[in-house]
């Protein structure tokens, strides 16, 4: 059938099951728009506030969902506008394709109005990027686009359009959509190898990263983890893989990471790296990480093996498949001392703050307690970021959503907005900072406007946490531009915006304020005003060994 450009957009949306995409209109882009106006009744089109707003969304959706997110923008500013939430995407492995319309062909190169190189800029932070000249060639470019971002290691994808592409007509006949398997690159030498290391182990250690996830692997990890008789870390993207609540999970290793977690993994003889990157973040200084183990690392991408951890056995592939075969190889192992010494660990360590004042570890406790574990949260980034990882007790995968490698302030209430698109079934809180939540506040406004019932809660003590903790600790107390003390009041932000507002400011007002968000089934802010001083622990030092991970208890007894 003739169809023009832009219904071709459409078409190959629907082709890939795509049922929500997130956007921004612009002049470049109108065709798209007019085609999606004619089939709104199959794609339900969100106009968030901003396109990072759209950006965001399209990776909450996908990273809860495990389907391939959708955004648009047009060109100019409206695709630049896209770029922080696609390397967000990138620096996570999130599937996820943009699309942009750019100036007609002939104008481009010519500096025409809202023109920019937008595949240009994005090639470092996409997997793969097209800017498409040809209408007969624009069903297939975005078949691959979807193809690429969802197969292997998933990603980022660009799509650029030329406004005439989606004016011009061609034929177009519909295809089943393209599913894409990557081998694993292992020998069978090398899965004996490892299974000669996994036999021969007296302390095994197992660290889970965000690839278990991406995967779908958690079944064969927590099976895994059974069989070979061994405690369980993970990262900040590995949330929900182990259950938090299982006797050998151990919590999160690295730079805020549980002391067992890390003493733990600096004592065993074998470290075993499911679906991880060895972040900077989790290793501390590389030449002191784990340095009495021998490292097997499983994952789909070769590029990561010896990256920044040298590595004894690796296995190249899909950590479900390779974790099938282990598993159907492996005998059962013992390791009943080992996991005594880790017991013990957990009882000399355990995870401590302040309970006599209001506080985020209490806050994020009551929201695990009154939802029973089952909530999908979304974060932004710094200390409530941290608080959210360490005292939700993540008990299934795609239940925190985070941005963990670029580190992005902004990105949680977009993500949730997302995430609520993609999983209504689920309760959806957004956890920022009130530093975080002023960078994209606006997106309130999308949740009001479409009366999608996600729970922000602002953690408020009126600085930027994480930089002060940092500032306090290591820079002699001198604040320079991280105290947020103004007029600002959040809950008259969020009534004007379209939504309910409670203000919290004690301890008892926490679960009554939770459980009114839940009955209200709207788009409800919760404004928690905190101390400016409470600091994330354990903490280990930017380059530091994570042996020297030191909390509040530490700090006192070294400043007598």
């Amino acid at each position: 059938m003739l169809l023009t450009g832009a219904e071709i957009v459409v078409e190959c949306l629907k082709e890939q099951g795509v049922d929500t995409v997130f956007g921004y209109p612009g002049g470049t882009i109108l065709n798209v728009y007019d085609a999606l106006y004619q089939h709104s009744n199959e794609i339900k089109h969100i106009l968030t506030s901003h396109e990072q707003g759209a950006a965001h969304a399209a990776d909450g959706y996908a990273r809860a969902t495990g389907r391939v997110g959708v955004c648009l923008a047009t060109s100019g500013p409206g695709a630049t506008n896209l770029v922080t939430g696609i390397a967000t995407a990138y620096m996570d492995s999130v599937p996820m394709v943009a699309i942009t319309c750019n100036v007609v062909l002939p104008s481009l190169g010519k500096d025409s109005f809202q023109e920019v190189d937008i595949a240009g800029i994005t090639m470092p932070i996409t997997k793969h990027n097209y800017i498409v000249k040809d209408v007969n060639i624009l069903a297939d470019t975005l078949r691959r686009a979807f193809a690429i971002a969802g197969s292997g290691r998933p990603g980022p994808v660009l799509v650029d359009i030329t406004k005439d592409v989606t004016s011009n007509s061609c034929e177009f006949e519909k295809k089943e959509p393209e599913t894409v398997h990557v081998p694993s690159r292992y020998t069978e030498e090398e899965l004996q190898e490892a299974l000669s290391l996994l036999r021969d182990a007296k302390k095994p250690f197992v660290y889970v990263g965000g690839g278990a996830v991406i995967s779908g692997a958690y079944k064969e990890v927590r099976a895994f983890a059974e069989k070979m008789d061994t405690p369980v870390c993970d990262t900040l993207m590995g949330k929900g893989v182990f259950d938090g609540h299982d006797a050998r999970y151990t919590g999160m290793i690295g730079m805020h990471g549980t002391k067992v977690s890390n003493f733990g993994v600096s004592e065993c003889d074998l470290l075993i790296a499911m679906g991880a990157r060895f972040s900077d973040r989790v290793v501390g200084n590389p030449k002191k990480f784990a340095e009495h183990a021998k490292i097997l690392h499983i994952d789909i991408d070769d590029a990561e093996i010896n990256k920044n951890i040298r590595t004894d056995v690796s296995l190249v592939g899909d950590l479900k498949e390779v974790l099938e075969k282990i598993n159907g190889q492996l005998e059962q192992q013992q390791h009943t001392e080992w996991m005594q010494h880790i017991a013990e660990l957990k009882a000399s360590y355990p995870l401590n703050y302040d309970k006599t004042a209001l506080s985020c570890p209490y806050i994020i406790e009551e929201i695990d307690r009154i939802t029973e574990g089952e909530a999908v949260i979304t974060t932004d980034v710094g200390q409530h970021q941290m608080w959210a990882a360490q005292y939700y007790k993540y008990s299934r995968p795609r239940t925190l959503l985070s941005s963990g490698g670029l580190g992005t302030m902004g990105y949680g209430l977009g993500a949730c907005l997302g995430a609520k698109m993609g999983r209504p079934d689920k309760v959806c809180i957004n956890i920022a900072g009130d530093g975080c939540f002023r960078m994209n506040m606006n997106e309130l406004a999308t949740a009001s406007r479409y009366d999608i019932p996600i729970i922000q809660v602002v953690i408020n003590n009126h600085v930027l946490g994480m930089v002060r903790q940092w500032q306090t600790l290591f820079y002699g107390k001198r604040y320079s531009q991280t105290i947020l003390q103004d007029k600002v009041d959040f809950c008259k932000v969020a009534e004007g915006l379209g939504c309910e507002a409670i203000r919290v400011t004690k301890k008892e007002e926490v679960a009554p304020a939770i459980e009114k968000a839940l009955r209200l089934k709207k788009p409800v802010l919760i404004d928690c005003l905190i101390p400016e001083d409470d600091k994330v622990f354990p903490m280990v030092p930017a380059g530091a060994a994570i042996t020297e991970a030191f909390d509040a208890l530490d700090l006192a007894a070294a400043n007598k």
